[in-house]
């Protein structure tokens, strides 16, 4: 009888043991935080999650951000902690302010930067809320993103490469003049679909491309990227690399 109280005993204790292995490989391959291989810092609240396929598993946000992750997504928010102050000033969280690259747009002759981009891009001549030429009302623009034509009110003035994008690649160290002249340089400037921008927010083509026109889009990103010596991390660039690779094939 004692014998096989002992065999039931071991039987259960290998059950047990199994479950136990079983439930910490689940748990193994699930990972709370994905660090993406662009660095940013995917907790199961970014609309982000599930897409990102390649990534870093970490145990928390705070672990992600100290073992060098950057900016968490939109929607995301690191929980207090004792440590998150310093965690905070150590890795920049919450440092980007579009004030660093000027507080609007720069403007010549009452027309502002948005203005007189249109002007140059519109297709037919454009219209003026007043004689004085400052406004633009109407005009015709095409998309480079999926080709429609756009009216004034339907288009956003977008940063190829997003002023955020910018400040986590090297241009939090640069002087407030170079950083203007970038939030309003032409070459970094194109007119957009305003639901298109914002989907876009300031993700890098890693993580974002338009419906068309994707070779060129990542092509200009990348010359933007090399003119003003901004430092992609090693898988971005190598992301980047590859993609315009394919596009040549």
């Amino acid at each position: 009888m004692a014998s096989k109280i002992k065999k039931i005993a071991s039987f259960v204790s290998l059950l047990l043991l199994t479950f136990f292995v079983f439930q910490t490989s689940a748990f193994a391959v699930s990972p709370v935080v994905k660090q993406s291989n662009s660095g940013i810092c995917h907790s199961q609240q970014s609309s982000w999650y599930e897409r990102t396929k390649n990534y870093a598993a970490f145990g928390s946000l705070e672990e992600c951000l100290a073992a060098g992750g950057r900016r968490l997504p939109k929607g995301t928010t690191l929980e207090p902690s004792s440590g998150s102050a310093a965690l905070n000033k150590s890795v920049g969280i919450s440092k980007y302010k579009r004030s660093k690259f000027g507080s609007s747009w720069t403007t010549k002759n009452c027309r502002d930067t948005r203005a007189r981009l249109l002007v140059e891009m519109s297709t037919l001549p454009v219209r003026f809320a007043t004689n004085k030429g400052c406004l633009v009302t109407s005009g015709r623009w095409i998309s480079p993103w999926t080709g429609d034509v756009l009216n004034a009110g339907d288009i956003d003035i977008d940063h190829v490469v997003a002023l955020s994008w910018a400040w986590h690649h090297g241009a939090a160290t640069w002087t407030r003049n170079k950083r203007v002249k970038f939030a309003n340089d032409p070459v970094n400037l194109v007119a957009v679909e305003a639901s298109l921008n914002r989907s876009k927010s300031d993700q890098g083509p890693d993580q974002w491309l338009p419906p068309a026109g994707q070779c060129g889009y990542v092509a200009r990103f990348y010359r933007i990227v090399k003119l003003y010596k901004l430092e992609p991390r090693p898988a971005e660039n190598d992301w980047i690399r590859t993609f315009l690779s394919d596009c040549r094939g």
